[in-house]
């Protein structure tokens, strides 16, 4: 496989979970590595310490995604710092699960802001960085969700129904500048946030998935960097990395 030594990435949502393991993946193959964080400091500094470790560059920022200024000044000053962004994996999300009896427009917005605002916002500050260099690999963390929906969660399958059909138009406008785009939609992934699911859930959630288990964080970033080093002929596309629970 190819050696991002020289390049440089952003992870959004980078301080923890698939994003975390994301950026680390990244940097064991060369690249320099700029994180974003929303609100947990200590997270992002334990994954920079591992980072410089690995003996990359590193950079971590905090910035509300939902709001698309602080989304852009993400992009900004790593461009600044560091004068070149190589890769852009849009791993930021969150979820506010309710059924829609419940569904407050808060609940909506905050979901839409995050998982998909800041999609269009990162994307649109890096497009001319990228342009410029005639190079750029954009990878957006979907969500099997998006395709195909799940009871309590109209928004998350909104947001990420809208990150694969924004990455396949944004691959068709961008095929001719050498720059791909391309989206990964990870199963229910042995994250923090699954593992704050009752056991009983968590047995009848295992049970949905063909394979028989939740997947790893480090099973997704290996899709990432495998996108990242050698997708140079895939663009516009989704892979699935879910266990089969989605076919």
């Amino acid at each position: 496989m190819q050696d991002l030594k020289g390049k440089v990435a952003i992870v959004t949502g980078g301080s923890r979970g698939i994003g975390r393991h994301i950026a680390l993946k990244l940097a064991q193959r060369g690249a320099d590595v700029a994180i974003n964080y929303r609100s947990r400091q200590p997270d992002a500094e334990d994954v920079i310490k591992e980072l410089a470790e690995i003996g990359v560059r590193a950079m971590a920022i905090q910035a509300n995604l939902a709001n698309k200024p602080e989304a852009r000044g993400v992009i900004k000053e790593v461009h600044k710092q560091w004068g070149r962004i190589d890769i852009l994996v849009n791993n930021a999300g969150i979820t506010r699960d309710k059924t829609m009896k419940r569904l407050t427009d808060d609940d909506w917005d905050d979901v839409l802001d995050t998982n998909l605002g800041s999609v269009f916002a990162t994307c649109s500050e890096v497009l001319n960085i990228m342009l410029e260099q005639s190079y750029g690999r954009i990878i957006n963390i979907s969500s099997f969700v998006g395709q195909s929906g799940n009871f309590g969660q109209a928004n998350y399958a909104a947001s990420k129904a809208g990150v694969i059909a924004f990455t396949k138009t944004l691959a068709l406008e961008t095929a001719k500048y050498n720059i791909t785009v391309n989206a990964i939609a990870p199963g229910f992934t042995d994250t923090e946030m699954v593992a704050q699911i009752p056991e009983n859930i968590r047995e009848k959630i295992v049970a949905r998935v063909p394979m028989g288990r939740f997947g790893q964080p480090d099973e997704i970033a290996r899709a990432v960097v495998f996108l990242a080093t050698e997708g140079d002929y895939i663009t516009g596309q989704q892979i699935n990395v879910n266990g089969g629970v989605y076919m």
